[in-house]
């Protein structure tokens, strides 16, 4: 995967699903996988995470609320 293929537009971002994974949460902040799950190991991910299960996932409204994209 590229860091093209990384990045998200606006528009894409208004049409997310109220829960994203963190592949999808790491594009939105326009950073990578690996940097994205080190993060969220060491507690220092800027939004809350969910953990259902064994899956992690990231509400989109924390993520956007900064960018000032509103869904």
């Amino acid at each position: 995967m590229t860091s093209a293929s990384l990045q998200m537009t606006v528009e894409q971002m208004r049409n997310l699903p109220p829960v994203v994974d963190v592949l999808t949460a790491a594009a939105i902040l326009g950073i990578g996988r690996t940097a994205a799950y080190e993060l969220i190991r060491i507690g220092q991910w800027p939004t809350p995470i969910l953990r259902p299960g064994k899956l992690t996932r990231v509400p989109s409204a924390p993520l956007l609320d900064p960018l000032g994209v509103s869904p």
